[in-house]
């Protein structure tokens, strides 16, 4: 996916981008493919790729939903910046907080989101069991998201915990998405959400298979979940 397939693909769905945002994908593919060299942030480094199993992939979760109202969003396990950093560029106004248990990938977020000229994302080195027990994050974002980081089962105890209740957790997922939606539905009732949204797509280009499941929280989680660290992807909640 070349750039301009990119804005293409984009417009098609609604979300046109200005030249700052362009100058901003440019900017990250960049500082991305600086970075690892140094570190081992992505084994996907070459621009069309990148552009689209990144950048394009990472937005398809506002293909779903309105991000043009202001929210707080709270990213688990974002890596490289995936798929928080680019809805931010996208939506301007999202007030994002990214949380990661590797601090290498915080420097690189830190000097990322400045070069960027970023405001209102926060960075936070933590294993996600103890940031999800800490009262300054717990059930406070609207929205809570990850991509590529467990199963749903272990996912789910991992990122519930911080949505905030009548908010909104939002797993993307490739192709084996009903079977872990399936083996997760006794954590999500535990937790405290249902789904609410299923969506499938291909990605252009590859055709490639996409899910994105869109939970609701309907009920305050449980006090003992997210477990200690390690737990829930040793014992995922049966």
């Amino acid at each position: 996916m070349n750039v301009e397939q990119f804005i293409q693909a984009l417009k098609e769905k609604g979300i046109e981008l200005n030249e700052m945002q362009l100058l901003q994908f440019s900017q990250y593919f960049k500082l991305l493919v600086e970075w690892n060299e140094k570190m081992n942030l992505t084994a996907i480094t070459d621009a069309p790729s990148v552009y689209l199993k990144h950048f394009y992939d990472s937005i398809s979760a506002a293909f779903y939903m309105d991000l043009n109202v202001r929210k707080t969003i709270c990213d688990v396990g974002a890596g490289a910046g995936f798929p928080s950093i680019p809805l931010k560029i996208c939506f301007p106004d999202l007030d994002v907080t990214i949380v990661d248990s590797l601090n290498k990938r915080i420097g690189f977020l830190k000097a990322l989101a400045e070069e960027l000229q970023l405001e209102n994302v926060h960075f936070v080195h933590a294993r996600a069991e103890d940031f999800g027990q800490n009262p300054k994050y717990r059930e406070k974002f609207d929205i809570v998201t990850a991509r590529a980081v467990a199963r749903l089962s272990v996912l789910a105890e991992l990122c519930v915990p911080l949505v905030k209740k009548g908010g909104i957790f939002i797993a993307m997922k490739g192709s084996a998405a009903d079977d872990e939606l399936g083996d997760a539905k006794k954590a999500l009732s535990v937790l405290g959400a249902t789904i609410k949204e299923e969506h499938s797509f291909t990605l252009p280009m590859e055709d490639s298979e996409r899910n994105i499941f869109v939970f609701d929280k309907e009920k305050v989680t449980p006090k003992k979940y997210p477990r200690k660290p390690g737990v829930p992807n040793k014992s995922p909640i049966q």
